[in-house]
């Protein structure tokens, strides 16, 4: 189900988290790695897209450099 982890072994590992950390404090606890889990994710799309946003200024910038070449080129045959 999670990956090779699983029913008993899950309700065991809640209810160790349970003792140690109370009643009391699991929803905070919960509410926290929720916090974490997102911010993770938005990391690492943010990774992404920084790669996807490289590699399109990269290929803008290689355009760009091919219409100064040709503009050179023409002012060459004009000159």
């Amino acid at each position: 189900m999670f990956g090779g982890i699983g029913t008993n072994e899950l309700i065991l590992i809640l209810i160790i988290t349970l003792l140690i950390f109370g009643p009391s404090k699991l929803p905070d606890l919960a509410k926290s790695m929720g916090k974490a889990i997102n911010e993770f994710r938005k990391a690492s799309s943010g990774i992404v897209d920084d790669d996807d946003a490289g590699k399109k200024e990269e290929k803008k910038k290689t355009t760009r450099d091919e219409e100064i070449e040709k503009i050179k080129v023409k002012d060459s045959k004009d000159a």
